[in-house]
Order: structure tokens, then C-alpha cells, then sequence
């Protein structure tokens, strides 16, 4: 299963969203700088390092911004460790105005 799925399907049972959306932006980062291992490296775009996390979910509901942030973090923070560079996480609760 790739992580992308693997997020996907953790998002869907821990927060039931009304609206999930998760992008794969790996490749808007091709040619950037990193350190691996100790050593600089490049990202060459390909890959599943930088996603955008775009969720409308109840269970955010009277949580606040930052609180949000963190339970996303939380759920995701094996992706995170094994290798997912960057996530960008756009929570809201139903009614809430989204730019998506």
C-alpha cells in the first residue's frame, strides 16, 4: 500500500471526515535541497516525501487550529518518521469556510 493510501485510510477511520483530500506535492519539490542521512541530498520529485492534507470533520468540531494540526500529526507520525519530508494539513469543522 503506498503512504498515500496508507494516510488516507488512517484519516478516514480515526476523524470520519465529510471531505478528505490528500495530495502528493513531491514533485512541486523537485530539485530541492535536504539532508539524508547526514548527507545533502536532492529531492528528484518522485517518491511520496510532501503532501497537503485537506479534511472536513465533525471531530474537529471546538478543537482549535493548532489542536487540529496536532491530532493530524499525532495519527500520521509513523509517515512521518519513515520518511514523509513535509505535510501540510488544512483541518475544518462542518460549516466552516474552506478555500477548496
Amino acid at each position: 500500500m503506498s503512504i498515500q493510501s496508507t494516510m488516507e485510510s488512517k484519516l478516514k477511520a480515526a476523524f470520519s471526515p465529510e471531505r478528505l483530500i490528500v495530495i502528493n506535492e513531491s514533485h512541486l519539490h523537485a530539485g530541492h535541497h535536504h539532508v539524508e542521512s547526514g548527507h545533502h541530498a536532492t529531492f528528484d520529485g518522485t517518491g511520496e516525501t510532501h503532501f497537503r492534507v485537506r479534511i472536513v470533520s465533525p471531530n474537529f468540531s471546538g478543537m482549535s487550529r493548532v489542536d487540529r494540526h496536532r491530532a493530524v500529526n499525532e495519527l500520521l507520525a509513523d509517515e512521518l518518521k519513515a520518511g514523509v519530508h513535509a505535510l501540510a494539513i488544512e483541518p475544518a469543522a462542518p460549516g466552516e469556510k474552506t478555500l477548496w
